[in-house]
Order: C-alpha cells, then structure tokens, then sequence
C-alpha cells in the first residue's frame, strides 16, 4: 500500500501531474479506438490540413500520443527520484527526444504509404453505369488494385457505349477531371476476376 501512495504522490507532483492527465486523456481516447472509433474524428485521423499525415508519415494521433507517455514516464521518473525541479523538468526535452528518436525508428521500419491517384485508373477496365456514354457525359464503375471501387466521369468520341457495357480507360483528362473512354471486351481485362 506505501508502494502505490509513493506512486500516486509521484504521478500528482509537479510536472507529472500535468502529463498524468494527458496521459487519462490519451487512454480514454484510444479507448474509443478501440471501443469502434466513437467519437475518434478529433484530429481527423492525424492528416493535416494539406491532407497529408502528422510527423515522418505518422498519425498525429500516434506522435502525440507517444510523446505524452514518454514525458509522463521521465517526470514520473524525475518526481520519484530527486527534489530537484530542473531534472523534473527536463520531461519535456526528454518527450521531445524521444518521441523524434521513435519516429525516425517509424520512418525507417515502416514502409512509406502508396497515395493513390487517378492516373492509377488509367489501362482498367470499367462498367458504364449511365444510360449512355457521350463526349460530355458518362459515369462508369471502376475497381481499384484494393478491391474498392469508384464511380468516375467518362467521355467517349465513339457510340454504342451504354449502361451495363464494358469500356477501357486509356486516359485521364485533368482539365475536365474525367477518363477518355473506348468500348472493351471484359473478358480480356488483365485486372479482372480469373475465369
């Protein structure tokens, strides 16, 4: 019992006690991760405002997450041990290196993620949903390398082209934002499902 009163007096020292709070925040937070995300859309899934993620490819969620745990455990560590206010401020610096040393470690270990873009669509086989396909309108189907698929603008110069038909995407017109189109025997899409 003296254990955990040692503990609990070193958790609430200052600055300790300003890192045990983020600390119950972090962990209610990755509690509703794991709970189904309720309530998890707080910092967006940790993408910027450009869309891109937080520090090294990490979710900002993560980053901030570790750096509350690493100063919490070095204030924690600096209350325990000494009296001395400078060494139990020395939390933030020690956050700070640590949570930079881990995500350099990230950057190195973990793969870089692929973003995907429009022109991945380019030379796949699509299924036109609208009734028709013409050079100012269309929308087709189309499957992504994920298993996922889009709906898409489409623009044709040839006929014949309707709902439920199958086309080949060739190129993607960024001034428009659609795909030029061309009809395409489904049956030899290199993507498709094997026969």
């Amino acid at each position: 019992m003296a254990d955990f009163a040692a503990f609990t007096r070193a958790a609430l020292a200052f600055p300790a006690a300003f890192f045990t709070f983020a600390l119950l925040v972090v962990a209610a937070y990755w509690l509703l991760v794991l709970l189904g995300g309720a309530g998890v859309d707080i910092l967006d899934g940790g993408e910027g405002v450009d869309g891109s993620a937080g520090t090294a490819g990490l979710p900002v969620t993560v980053t901030l997450s570790l750096g509350v745990l690493i100063a919490w455990a070095v204030s924690l560590a600096g209350a325990a041990l000494t009296e001395s206010l400078p060494l139990r401020a020395a939390a933030l610096l020690a956050a700070w290196t640590g949570t930079r040393v881990a995500v350099r470690l990230a950057r190195r270990l973990l793969p870089p993620e692929r973003v995907a873009s429009r022109g991945d669509f380019v030379g796949r086989m699509c299924v036109v949903r609208t009734g028709r396909v013409s050079s100012d309108f269309g929308q087709a189907e189309v499957r992504a390398d994920d298993g996922s698929t889009a709906v898409v603008q489409v623009r044709t110069e040839e006929t014949g082209l309707t709902a439920g038909s199958s086309a080949l995407i060739f190129d993607y017109d960024a001034d428009g934002e659609f795909f030029r189109v061309a009809p395409f025997d489904a049956a030899l899409d290199p993507y498709g499902p094997a026969v």
